[in-house]
C-alpha cells in the first residue's frame, strides 16, 4: 500500500530534522575501529542506538563448535568471544511481510596510514562527505537502515510485519556473522543490504573463494641452475594458464546485468611465496587467490572447473604430468547469490526508488560478494543490494560517503518498508 502524500511528507521531515544527529552517530560509528576482532565496541553502540528505539534487541556470539562445523562455515578464525551479533526487532502486528536490513559491522585495516589525509578512523566531515575506513563499507548504509526505521516510528506508522535489524560481524572474512544469524532463526520474506553501491540495485552478486596452488621444481645450486628445475619459473606457466582460463569463463556470460563491468567473474592471483635461499634454484612454489563464481553456477562448480583446467598444464608442458600443480580452498568464501530483477521486492524497491529520487535506478550486478549470497541460498529469502557508499572507495585510502546520499537511501527503504510489511490502519 503506498502511503499517503503526508505520510511521505512526515518521513521526509523526520529525515530531515535527524540529519545532525545522524551525522554524529555514523561519526561515532567510524571512530570505533571494529577491524576482526574488535567489534565489540562498535556493537556496543549499535544496542545502546536500537534500545533508544525501543526495539527488542539479541545480543549474541557465534558458537564456535555449532558454526564451524557447517559447510558454508568460511573464516580465519574459530573462536568469536567478544565478537558479538546484534539484532533489533521492530514487531508487526501480524499478518504483514516481514524484511531482514542486514549491515555488517566489521571493517578492513586501514592499511598505510600516510595515504591517508586524515586519521583513518577520524570521521571528519568535508565538503559534505565524511572520511573514515568503513564509512563507505558499510557503517554509512547501516546508518541509513537506522534512521529509515526512526523515521517510520516517528511518523506513527504501525506495520503489520516485522523488521529485523542485523549487525552483524565478520562479513569481510566470509559471513561466520550472517550465517550465525540464520542459525539463529533469522529469516524474513525478503532483505536489503546496504552495501556501497552508489545508489545502484544489485539483484545479483558474485560470490569467490580463495585458493592455493602448490608448483613444484627441482633444487639446484645457483651457479648450476641449469641442473634444476625453477618453481618460480613454472609458476609463470601456471598463471598464464588460469588467465586463459578466466577469459573463458567470462567470455560465457551474457547477463545485461555485467555489461558495465569490464571482467565480471575475475581470478585474481593476490599472493606468491616462493624460494629459500638466493644461491638456490626454488623447488617449491606457492601461488595465492581469488575465485570470482557466477551467479548462474555452484560454489563446486567452479571448483571443479578449476580442477579440471588445473590438471590440463600437463598438455602445454610434460613437467607438470610427473610433478603436477596442487589445489587447495581455503580461507574465505563468499556465496553467489541471484534474485530475478522482475521479482515483486525489486519492483517495490525500484517503485519507492523513483518517488523519492525522481529517476529510475542503475541495475548492475555487484563486482564483489556480499552476504546476500548466504541470505538467497541458505535462507531462500529474496535480497537486493542497495546502499549509499561509494562503491570506488569501499578498501581505499581517503575512504569516505556522500552524506546526503545516506539520508535519500534512508527514506527509499522507509517507504519500502511501509509497503512491504505492511501499514497496520487505526
Amino acid at each position: 500500500m503506498k502511503p499517503s502524500i503526508n505520510k511521505a511528507q512526515v518521513i521526509k521531515q523526520s529525515i530531515d530534522s535527524k540529519k545532525n544527529e545522524i551525522i554524529h552517530l555514523l561519526r561515532v560509528f567510524v571512530q570505533a575501529e571494529s577491524t576482526q576482532g574488535n567489534e565489540r565496541g562498535a556493537q556496543s553502540l549499535v544496542i545502546e542506538t536500537l534500545q533508544q528505539m525501543g526495539l527488542e534487541v539479541d545480543v549474541w556470539e557465534p558458537d564456535a563448535k555449532e558454526i564451524t562445523s557447517h559447510r558454508y562455515f568460511a573464516s580465519s578464525r574459530t573462536e568469536f568471544r567478544g565478537s558479538p551479533n546484534v539484532v533489533g526487532v521492530l514487531k508487526g502486528t501480524g499478518g504483514g511481510r516481514s524484511i531482514i536490513l542486514n549491515g555488517h559491522i566489521d571493517v578492513v585495516p586501514a592499511g598505510d596510514v600516510t595515504q591517508w589525509s586524515d586519521h583513518p578512523f577520524s570521521g571528519v566531515v568535508k565538503d559534505g562527505k565524511m572520511y573514515g575506513r568503513g564509512v563507505t563499507d558499510m557503517k554509512g548504509g547501516n546508518v541509513a537502515l537506522l534512521l529509515a526505521i526512526q523515521a517510520i516510528q516517528e511518523a506513527n506508522i504501525s506495520l503489520k510485519g516485522d523488521v529485523i535489524f542485523q549487525s552483524v560481524i565478520e562479513e569481510e572474512s566470509g559471513g561466520t556473522g550472517t550465517l550465525a544469524a540464520l542459525l539463529r532463526g533469522y529469516k524474513a520474506d525478503a532483505a536489503i543490504i546496504p552495501e556501497p553501491t552508489n545508489m545502484k540495485f544489485f539483484p545479483k552478486q558474485q560470490g569467490s573463494m580463495w585458493f592455493k596452488l602448490h608448483v613444484k621444481g627441482l633444487s639446484a645450486h645457483g651457479g648450476t641452475r641449469y641442473e634444476g628445475v625453477s618453481a618460480i619459473e613454472k609458476s609463470m606457466t601456471v598463471i598464464n594458464h588460469i588467465k586463459e582460463l578466466e577469459k573463458i569463463r567470462n567470455d560465457r556470460i551474457t547477463d545485461p546485468l555485467y555489461q558495465t563491468i569490464p571482467i565480471p567473474i575475475p581470478i585474481n592471483i593476490g599472493k606468491i611465496h616462493g624460494g629459500d635461499w638466493p644461491s638456490s634454484v626454488p623447488d617449491l612454489v606457492t601461488v595465492e587467490g581469488r575465485f570470482g563464481v557466477s551467479p548462474e553456477e555452484t560454489i563446486e562448480e567452479a571448483k571443479e572447473e578449476m580442477k579440471q583446467w588445473i590438471r590440463r598444464l600437463a598438455e602445454k608442458d610434460p613437467w607438470f604430468e610427473e610433478f603436477p600443480v596442487t589445489l587447495e580452498w581455503f580461507g574465505a568464501r563468499w556465496l553467489p547469490g541471484s534474485l530475478d530483477p522482475n521479482h515483486s521486492f525489486m519492483q517495490l524497491l525500484g517503485d519507492k526508488y523513483i518517488e523519492v529520487i525522481g529517476a529510475p535506478p542503475v541495475i548492475e550486478a555487484s563486482p564483489w560478494g556480499t552476504d546476500g549470497g548466504l541470505l538467497t541460498e541458505i535462507g531462500s529469502i529474496p535480497t537486493v543490494v542497495f546502499g549509499p557508499g561509494v562503491t570506488e572507495k569501499a578498501h581505499f585510502p581517503n575512504e569516505y560517503i556522500e552524506l546526503e546520499k545516506v539520508f535519500s537511501c534512508a527514506e527509499v527503504i522507509a517507504h519500502t518498508i511501509i509497503d512491504w510489511c505492511g501499514e497496520e490502519k487505526a
